[in-house]
């Protein structure tokens, strides 16, 4: 533990800025371009109180990396760093290979409706015994990964990225089975919003 009484773990959110026309551009085909960028925007802050309060030190990955310089307007008092270079393979590796058995990383994306923090603290308990951890997304990705040692370099080559096989193609890189956690849904689309429209943490989000 940490003299603040926080493992060394890190949970890093990876979130892309919320600029009009940038953000869930497929759920803007349906609602608009402004209403989308509304609801990610809710998704965003939402993620970040969430998981702002576990133990573990809080990151806020962002693309595009010019968005760190404090002219843009992101959740306040966290830690925030730029994803880097390369495709979302080569910025989640990066932010990967910073994993040590003693101070595992999480990252996980900012979309997903009912991510809570007993989900990260899930995924940094499978890695005390497992090298690799992965929370499953209903439509064949993953919302969550996460590493105890840095993974291996070609974890994510040729992945077919927004696929439904693209975490059974990533497991199939992995050198060892991966542990997983519970499967979420992200909310991409409207017919994702279909499947929860009766839950609260998805209907609030379209509120206004």
């Amino acid at each position: 533990m940490t003299d603040t009484g926080r493992s060394a773990a890190q949970l890093v959110i990876f979130a892309k800025a919320p600029v009009l026309g940038t953000v869930k551009t497929r759920l803007a085909a349906t609602i608009g371009d402004a209403a989308a960028l509304a609801v990610y925007r809710r998704m965003l802050w939402r993620c970040t109180d969430r998981l702002r309060q576990g133990q573990w030190r809080l990151i806020l990955s962002v693309t595009p990396d010019a968005t760190t310089n404090g002219s843009h307007d992101w959740p306040a008092d966290i830690d925030l760093v730029g994803q880097g270079k390369g495709d979302l393979g080569a910025r989640m590796l990066r932010a990967l290979q910073q994993a040590r058995p003693d101070a595992p990383v999480v990252v996980v994306g900012s979309d997903i409706p009912e991510l809570a923090a007993r989900h990260v603290t899930q995924a940094i308990k499978a890695l005390e015994t497992d090298k690799l951890v992965f929370g499953p997304s209903a439509d064949g990705g993953f919302y969550l990964v996460g590493a105890s040692a840095p993974p291996p370099q070609d974890i994510f080559a040729g992945v077919t990225w927004s696929s439904p096989s693209t975490l059974a193609q990533v497991i199939r890189n992995c050198a060892l089975r991966p542990a997983l956690i519970d499967m979420l849904d992200d909310f991409d689309d409207m017919a994702a919003f279909a499947r929860h429209r009766d839950n609260p943490d998805w209907a609030s989000l379209l509120q206004g």
